[in-house]
């Protein structure tokens, strides 16, 4: 009997195996029902054995042996990609999802060899069965990891937006103590709670604008006439607050006006004094720098340290990457992803180099974003 026949006509005794498999898949399993477990393993058979009996050329059997068979007309979504949604939101790992297939292969292809009694079985079609098989688990695995790292998108973006009121509680209730007139000791713990509170929600921003840009939303910039070296100059005033031992130094060349957006300006300005601040040498200045260029504005924060080698370099604008030279800094590795993404929404480029003479984060922006 040809492979694609005696799947058909055994469905059900292969189903009781993939059943029985998927109930040792702990603890996802363990308060599913028969059918929960089963899922859509007949309609993966059943395309399985549609293929077996669909001829194909060398170049569509190699494409399947690796995944890459293309879809139906007129399907969305195959029966493995549901599966692996519907097993991913049953709690299976990607593991447990992966060994339903291997058990599969090798239940089908015992039974069948088995029920071939004498007659040898058709090695063209375990072969074809194999690539099928492959084909399923590709796109299993596929559709499984994109919904969850959808679900993680979606659960820290909620996570941060809930996030921001008892965080602004606590700042408004610091600056309020700060108003007090207590004593030393109450204004310098509301300084502390001031501080802290700064640099949480400078991590919950630069958190929310990462899950907007994985989501595939991006970093939102509303541009309107503003003075670059303006905006500067306010936000290094209040980081002067939030980080009182070290000495920023501002200057301005030129003319600094420009169509920008001025919250997301800050923010960037923000993150690169921020790490200058925590990767530079202590009793060193961060020197920011403001130029009014003929059609661009560029904006440079340098601070003095260890070299920052090249291959460091080319991966420092890349999320949840961090220099090294700071252990005590546990930060999320997302404020110079944050600072290109929004150079970028603006038009912009940013860059940076180190050397013996300091490090150096250039921003070039068009004047008109």
């Amino acid at each position: 009997m040809r492979l694609a026949d005696f799947i058909l006509s055994d469905m059900e005794r292969i189903l009781v195996k993939w059943e029985a498999f998927a109930a040792t898949c702990s603890p996802a399993s363990a308060s599913m029902t028969p059918s929960e477990l089963r899922d859509h393993a007949e309609q993966i058979l059943e395309a399985v054995a549609a293929d077996l009996r669909t001829s194909q050329s060398p170049e569509e059997q190699a494409d399947k042996s690796m995944g890459l068979a293309v879809a139906s007309f007129g399907a969305p979504e195959t029966a493995a990609q549901t599966h692996a949604v519907l097993r991913a939101k049953s709690g299976y790992d990607i593991n447990q999802l992966a060994s339903e297939y291997r058990a599969l292969r090798a239940s089908v292809l015992s039974l069948w060899i088995d029920s071939c009694q004498s007659a040898p079985p058709f090695l063209q079609d375990v072969i074809r069965f194999n690539e099928a098989i492959d084909q399923a688990v590709a796109e299993s695995v596929s559709h499984y990891s994109a919904w969850m790292e959808q679900a993680r998108n979606l659960l820290l973006g909620s996570l941060s937006h809930d996030m921001r009121s008892p965080l602004q509680t606590v700042r408004m209730t610091a600056i309020l103590l700060g108003q007090l007139n207590a004593g030393d000791e109450v204004s310098a713990a509301s300084g502390r709670l001031i501080r802290s509170g700064a640099q949480l929600q400078s991590l919950l921003d630069d958190l929310v604008d990462f899950n907007r840009t994985k989501l595939g939303l991006g970093i939102s910039i509303v541009p309107s006439p503003v003075d670059l070296a303006e905006i500067c100059a306010q936000e290094i005033e209040q980081l002067g607050a939030a980080y009182p031992q070290s000495r920023v130094q501002l200057s301005i060349e030129g003319d600094c006006h420009g169509s920008l957006d001025a919250r997301r300006i800050r923010q960037l300005l923000g993150n690169l004094v921020t790490n200058a601040i925590q990767y530079g040498a202590p009793e060193a200045p961060v020197c920011v720098a403001v130029v009014g260029e003929e059609t661009h504005l560029r904006l440079e924060v340098s601070n003095q340290g260890p070299v920052i080698g090249r291959e460091t370099l080319m991966q420092l604008f890349e999320p949840l990457k961090r220099a090294t030279g700071n252990p005590s800094h546990q930060g999320l590795g997302l404020g110079l992803y944050i600072v290109r993404e929004i150079a970028k929404g603006h038009g912009g480029v940013a860059e940076a180099r180190s050397d013996a003479r300091g490090t150096v984060f250039s921003v070039r922006l068009p004047r008109r974003s």
